[in-house]
């Protein structure tokens, strides 16, 4: 400072610059220097033939039920272009709360990460059959020309959980191209076409959790529906399959939806079960409750992994009338998906509901979204027969079947599933291997649901009330079977 004004001397102030710009360039050696000793950097760098702020990156993010077709078709890349080449990783914490860009920058100006070995995971690829991922890690290789590349997988954890690929390259065009080639082998290889999977709520923040599902083995012997029925849902979702090229060859379109509805019980998730077992080629997605809110995600996965079937279950839940009732977003989500999939596309909607009444009208009266809407009642007498015969199986029914026939009236399929059960327990009261069901058997399991304790039971199991149920009397002189406990409603089925 001058004496006078206050103000820094000049050879003061040239002498501070210097040493600013000697500070400087210290610290840009040294940042230069951890570069270079940097192996986790040098493993970059190094395959890239470049410095580290010359490095492009592009990234695309996935679901994280989409991280066994990632590493498929990644390992498919690696097979094309860099046969043999070895996966490195990342040391240091909160790796899955950072991105791989981050971290790499961290490297350099703190050293905060180090080089290190891939993370591995597991997930599911079927129903019985897992595969090991990449969960962290990179991996060297080159494009077709021998451009030098560097890929890269990383899930994340937080509330909406994804995997990601990331391409690291020295120009953006050819990281772009080699993240669409990734993409195509993805979806060429993905996991879940032809599968049938259930899309589901995971515990972990909510976030979709998708699970493999073992594809039904059906016959038509094991659905029991008034004649005709089955063979009329078939010829509509599966005999449009089978003439697929032939319809589309003559103009026609191939998208259709099919509404089961009726009672609970009476089988029309077991309808579905059997029209999946015989659309084995078709990748099947199903939803049902809290899950519906992924119906977006859902019916994109149908288009693109067509012939697909996507399954409803109790579509009332987010399809009751907008005039009754306050209207959902995700049925505008339905509305819009099944007026969006093209004419051409192979796939077929199965919605289930046991309310019919509630149904918003733009579901089920506008044309191109159901084209097939069928009830399935409460089983009539001769459906009950038969019920009783299949849920029997191997055992020998040395009972008055009539007089059981009589007695459930109104019952749904469940109800009669549950009734073969019980009175195989009572059998085995009294002995240890069961064979056949007598009078007794099926009397005792009869009394027992409609006991005064488990008044709520044939609801449950979709029975019918009796109004007049205080008002019977049971006669005990009866052989064995001791009288009515529900009466149905009158079915109107062929």
């Amino acid at each position: 400072m001058s004496e006078t004004d206050g103000e820094l001397d000049p050879a003061i102030a040239r002498s501070i610059a210097a040493s600013l710009q000697r500070l400087l360039r210290s610290a840009a050696d040294r940042v230069s220097d951890d570069n270079a000793r940097s192996p986790l950097l040098q493993k970059l760098t190094g395959h890239l033939g470049c410095e580290f702020h010359e490095v492009l990156t592009v990234e695309e993010n996935f679901p994280d039920w989409d991280h066994a077709s990632l590493q498929r078709g990644v390992d498919a890349y690696l097979e094309a272009h860099s046969p043999g080449a070895e996966w490195f990783g990342i040391a240091g914490g909160d790796r899955h709360f950072e991105s791989l860009d981050s971290m790499l920058t961290r490297a350099l100006d703190f050293g905060s990460y180090r080089l290190g070995r891939p993370d591995y995971g597991t997930t599911g690829v079927a129903p019985d059959q897992n595969m090991e991922v990449v969960q962290l890690g990179m991996v060297p290789s080159r494009t077709a020309d021998g451009t030098p590349v560097v890929l890269g997988i990383q899930t994340t954890e937080d509330f909406n959980q994804q995997v990601g690929l990331v391409v690291f390259a020295r120009e953006r065009q050819v990281a772009t191209e080699v993240r669409d080639e990734v993409r195509r082998l993805k979806e060429e290889r993905d996991v879940l076409r032809g599968q049938f999977v259930s899309f589901g709520v995971s515990e972990h923040m909510e976030n979709q959790l998708v699970t493999f599902l073992p594809r039904p083995a059906l016959t038509a012997d094991d659905v029991i529906l008034p004649d005709g029925r089955l063979e009329g849902i078939e010829a509509h979702v599966v005999g449009i399959a089978e003439k697929a090229e032939q319809l589309l060859a003559a103009g026609q379109h191939l998208k259709r939806g099919a509404l089961l509805y009726g009672p609970p019980g009476t089988g029309k998730t077991h309808s579905v079960r059997y029209l999946i077992g015989l659309l084995s080629g078709y990748t099947v997605i199903q939803l049902t409750g809290p899950a519906m809110r992924f119906l977006d995600n859902a019916v994109a996965l149908a288009r693109r992994l067509q012939p697909a079937v996507l399954v409803l279950e109790d579509v009332d839940l987010v399809a009751e009338d907008r005039e009754m009732y306050e209207s959902s977003p995700i049925l505008f989500s339905l509305l819009d998906a099944m007026d969006g999939i093209a004419e051409d596309a192979d796939v077929v909607f199965l919605l289930t509901t046991n309310r019919i009444e509630v149904l918003e009208r733009a579901l089920t009266e506008r044309p191109g979204r159901v084209d097939l809407a069928v009830e399935i009642p409460r089983p009539d007498a001769e459906g009950r027969l038969r019920l009783l015969r299949l849920y029997a199986r191997h055992l020998r029914l040395e009972a008055d079947l009539d007089v059981v026939v009589e007695r459930t009236e109104g019952v749904t399929a469940s109800f009669i599933k549950e009734l073969l059960r019980r009175a195989v327990l009572v059998a085995l009261r009294t002995q240890e291997k069961v064979e056949s069901l007598t009078d007794e058997h099926f009397a005792d399991a009869l009394d027992g649901m409609s006991a005064p304790g488990q008044a709520l039971t044939p609801g449950l199991l979709g029975a019918a009330p009796d109004e007049d149920d205080e008002d019977d009397d049971f006669d005990d002189e009866a052989p064995a079977i001791r009288g009515r406990a529900w009466s149905g409603l009158s079915s109107d089925c062929p």
